[in-house]
């Protein structure tokens, strides 16, 4: 890709256009909310969640907002590099082939905005999601994700808009192909701000966490969950589990549940930033270069924001809820390459750690969201196939309430974690 390709920055070390070290970027040095003290507790929680990643966080931020006492538990740190959910970047798109999700991305964007408008940070960049397609590449232009999205965001009355080839070069010059269908209300989120609000906000609320915390065994005893961990023995109510992966261990030591979920890690094959010579930079910003991507060949990209991100984030990937062929494009090179040539010259370095994106997919590629099997007080939210961090304040919503209320606004039956068979030893 025109100049050779450079060494993967060094650990807190600075990398394209960045002022700070890109470590210090991705996991903000925020305290997090009150700490509990090693040894046995004595309050009963209105509610514990296992897992203090993004769905975990707004989980309890929705639960706070009801008055409830919170207890959050992660074997990690929070924030820590490991943990998908903290990144430098994520999407925020509603163009799916199937309505359900499409529909629910758009609600998830309406508590997006209203967070972003109550904690005053600007994190939410708008700057739409174009869908590619090129004849030379998938030459049924008609049968692309491109075309098939635009039909149902068209259907659910979504903003929308079309472009061919010489549309897109009078307004978007950094592609070359010929079929462009462009998500309006979408773009993607940056997160190290969220995660920062999400940990103010819990700290102000006086949300009791436990971090570095090993849980042992659940058991619900005496109308109360019980959850033995490495530090002593916490209570609650009710329990709320968004482990991502780790789900099914913690599934292994709920006793009387017998649930098994069917989930596997991935990773995308290849996810690169490639940093434009300065004089171009301008080009690949939000202001002129949208989210894109050309998924019937496992493509997406993120325009570059100065100073915060190194460069255009480009990931190649084959996810399985999509029909990928077999074409010339093979790599990030290749789709520059072919598609996007303004950036042969560019210098390239890998995306490395969570900001790379991890997938805990799922068997039937649904969500995995709903009451536990054996666990009465019990919810779980796990599967999100690495396109769930856009879902995150809608599915901290539906857990608060699958754990606190009686009802949900959304209709979740599709995502009910009973839908997998349940395994008895013997």
């Amino acid at each position: 890709m025109g100049a050779a390709r450079s060494p993967c920055p060094r650990p807190g070390g600075m990398v394209g256009g960045l002022s700070r070290p890109l470590s210090a970027l991705l996991h903000p040095g925020i305290q997090p909310a009150r700490q509990l003290k090693p040894g046995l507790a004595e309050t009963v929680y209105d509610l514990a969640i296992i897992g203090a990643g993004v769905m975990g966080l707004f989980t309890a931020d929705f639960a706070c907002r009801r008055g409830a006492r919170v207890l959050l538990l992660d074997e990690w740190r929070l924030g820590d590099p490991r943990a998908a959910s903290f990144s430098l970047t994520r999407s925020i798109r509603n163009d799916y082939l199937d309505p359900v999700y499409a529909r629910l991305a758009f609600e998830a964007r309406k508590l997006w905005l209203d967070f972003q408008r109550e904690t005053g940070e600007s994190f939410l960049i708008e700057c739409g999601c174009l869908n590619l397609a090129k004849a030379s590449i998938t030459p049924d232009l008609s049968a692309t994700y491109a075309e098939d999205s635009y039909r149902v965001l068209a259907g659910l009355h979504l903003k929308t808009e079309a472009f061919d080839r010489d549309g897109l070069r009078a307004r978007f010059p950094q592609f070359d192909v010929d079929l462009g269908r462009l998500d309006v209300e979408a773009g993607f989120l940056h997160v190290p701000p969220i995660t920062a609000a999400l940990l103010a906000r819990l700290r102000a609320t006086g949300v009791a966490v436990a971090e570095n915390t090993t849980v042992n065994r659940i058991n619900h005893r005496q109308g109360r969950i019980a959850i033995d961990t490495n530090s002593g023995e916490r209570l609650a109510e009710r329990l709320v589990l968004t482990a991502g992966l780790g789900t099914n261990a913690l599934l292994a030591k709920i006793d009387g549940c017998d649930l098994r979920l069917p989930l596997r890690p991935d990773r995308p094959s290849e996810s690169k930033y490639l940093i434009p010579p300065p004089a171009k930079r301008a080009m690949f910003t939000p202001s002129r270069l949208p989210v894109f991507a050309y998924l019937d060949v496992g493509i997406y990209g993120h325009p570059m924001l100065e100073g915060k991100t190194p460069g255009v984030k480009i990931g190649y990937y084959n996810p399985p809820d999509v029909r990928t062929q077999v074409t010339s494009i093979t790599s990030v090179q290749s789709f520059v390459e072919e598609c996007m040539p303004e950036l042969k010259d560019a210098r390239v370095v890998d995306v490395e750690g969570a900001d790379q994106c991890s997938y805990d997919l799922v068997a039937d590629d649904n969500f995995i969201l709903g009451p536990i099997p054996g666990l009465p007080g019990g919810a779980v939210g796990t599967g999100w196939r690495g396109t769930g961090y856009k879902f995150a304040p809608l599915i901290g919503r539906t857990l608060m309430e699958l754990a606190l209320e009686t009802r949900t606004v959304e209709d979740i039956s599709r995502f009910a974690p009973e839908r997998f068979e349940v395994s008895r030893a013997g």
